[in-house]
């Protein structure tokens, strides 16, 4: 059986280097940038920055302003992204019964 390009390119998005922990933080809820970055211990907020903007235009995160001074800029799951919390939840579930001391 041969794999799937779909399944491939999924693979590598969420894959990619913190692409599954931001994923997995923002599927409880949106967070700020600075409660991501709090979030996800070890992730510097430049690559923070790039993966969220890597994500927003495969249309997974949506960016949302809110007005004042500063303005605050909050990050969510697009119903898109929203999709993918039964697959986060099952690899959460595999990952505490096989990677677990």
């Amino acid at each position: 059986m041969r794999v799937s390009p779909d399944f491939h390119r999924a693979v590598e998005l969420i894959g990619r280097r913190w692409a599954g922990a931001i994923l997995w933080a923002l599927s409880e809820r949106p967070h700020y940038f600075a409660e991501l970055s709090q979030s996800v211990p070890g992730l510097s907020d430049r690559l923070l920055s790039c993966r969220l903007r890597e994500l927003e235009a495969e249309g997974l995160v949506a960016r949302s302003v809110q007005s004042g001074t500063p303005p605050r800029v909050s990050y969510g799951l697009t119903e898109k992204g929203k999709a993918l919390r039964p697959a986060i939840d099952e690899l959460g579930d595999w990952a505490r019964r096989w990677t677990g001391d």
